[in-house]
């Protein structure tokens, strides 16, 4: 029985509230526990025993070794989970992921930092490529942009979200006889082991699994999903072609620029934020009112996510929606960089991070079209992990520039705004992608 358009959304819609808000949080949980060691940053500076002349560089190259561990792992993560299925693999990343955050609370020195920093990004490692790939299986392509960045805002929301709640843990200073940074680490980690469990028994592996749908729209949705899987010449090309096509390898830099300027930036916004205030406010209230401070970015770079991956969808169109995007961005580090009012700095920090996260919805819609089958599952991992790399040279090269630069987060701006404004230029002069018949 074919459906009519009007069934045929509503089976979209249904899928859509089925598996996207469960995925939202989960990628926040996780974005949760890949940044809070941004707020326990200046707590950790006496228990990593380091100098505090390259404190900087340490911290940034810790923050970093998390892609290291991410890098390696990431293809042979999504490899398996093509293999096994998305609600046990999904489930048990998450499950270890948790236990190893958990583990954070007993760093104490730069080694243990350094080791737990990359079994983090080992054990996380496959979560959001597994994600992006299991959304192919169910979303047809010009659905994606929109789904992409509903189920990428959970990052987002993760700064909004975690940014008070780390605040307050940080608070918890004393309390049981351990400091603030223990606490943080302790608590924000368990619903990662939760959330685990929760997958493990209601997500469904593929659309032939899903009791809420009926026959007919699984039917539909299969036979859709399986149509556009065979219609682009370059979704003919194998596992071993993908490591060895142009496309993918410039996909992969423009993800890398992306990740330079997004954790250079998102490792580094606590410091960022509490150096502006600290001159006007008490001692005391700098954790929480820069937990607070720290959300602002956040919401508005959500609602920005939305707008610029619907017109997306709607237009069809995603290299200039990308590069539009990191042009905003670019604009905006720019003028944190050279502003000296403290609140037209934050102001345009705000709009960088709005304008980087934009991005990410049209990548992915892009990047995804490329791809299917085997050669998704190691596609969209090798693009994740490749261009994750740039979450280690980011946070490190922040941390280098601010050891020799004390002071001052000029230079740190315009490198990070530098490596937007190289992604805008690229995007643009990708070739145009095709439209593919509804």
């Amino acid at each position: 029985m074919a459906l009519s358009e009007a069934q045929q959304r509503a089976v979209i819609s249904r899928v859509s509230w089925n598996l996207v808000p469960l995925l939202f949080f989960c990628y926040i949980v996780a974005y949760i526990d890949r940044i809070n060691v941004g707020f326990a940053k200046s707590h950790l500076e006496p228990v990593l025993g380091v100098d505090p002349k390259i404190f900087g560089e340490v911290f940034g190259t810790g923050a970093g070794l998390f892609f290291i561990g991410y890098f390696l792992f990431e293809v042979p993560s999504n490899l398996a989970m093509q293999k096994v299925g998305a609600r046990i693999w999904i489930a048990r990343i998450m499950i270890v992921w948790g236990l190893v955050s958990m583990c954070f609370m007993f760093i104490h020195d730069k080694t243990s930092f350094y080791l737990l920093r990359f079994l983090l990004g080992a054990a996380e490692a496959g979560f959001f490529p597994g994600v992006i790939l299991y959304l192919t299986w169910w979303f047809p392509a010009k659905e994606r942009a929109k789904t992409v960045a509903l189920f990428a805002l959970g990052g987002v929301a993760a700064g909004m979200i975690g940014s008070p709640i780390s605040g307050l843990l940080l608070k918890m200073d004393g309390i049981a006889n351990l400091p603030g940074w223990k606490w943080l680490f302790l608590i924000e980690a368990i619903p990662a082991v939760l959330m685990g469990l929760v997958v493990l028994f209601y997500l469904p592996n593929r659309p032939a699994d899903a009791k809420w749908l009926s026959i007919p729209e699984r039917t539909w949705l299969i036979n859709k999903i399986a149509a556009e899987a065979q219609q682009a010449e370059v979704r003919r090309m194998s596992l071993k072609d993908v490591f060895t096509s142009p496309l993918v390898w410039v996909l992969c830099l423009l993800y890398f620029l992306v990740n330079v300027a997004g954790y250079g930036y998102e490792f580094w916004l606590p410091s960022i934020v509490k150096g502006k205030i600290e001159p006007m406010f008490a001692k005391e209230h700098l954790d929480l009112l820069t937990g607070l401070l720290n959300m602002i970015p956040y919401f508005v770079a959500g609602v920005a996510m939305i707008l610029v991956s619907r017109h997306s969808d709607q237009s069809g169109e995603r290299r200039k929606h990308i590069a539009a995007s990191a042009f905003v961005a670019a604009i905006g580090f720019a003028g944190a960089a050279f502003l000296q009012n403290p609140w037209l700095a934050l102001a345009s920090l705000v709009v960088a991070l709005a304008g980087q996260k934009s991005t990410l919805g049209p990548f992915w819609a892009l990047g995804t079209s490329q791809l299917s089958g085997t050669a998704a599952a190691g596609g969209i991992a090798f693009i994740n992990s490749v261009g994750n790399l740039g979450g280690y040279f980011g946070p490190k090269m922040v941390g280098m520039i601010a050891d020799k630069d004390r002071g001052s987060g000029t230079i740190a701006m315009l490198w990070l705004g530098g490596a937007l404004l190289l992604l805008s230029v690229i995007a643009m002069n990708l070739p145009e992608a095709k439209r593919k018949a509804e």
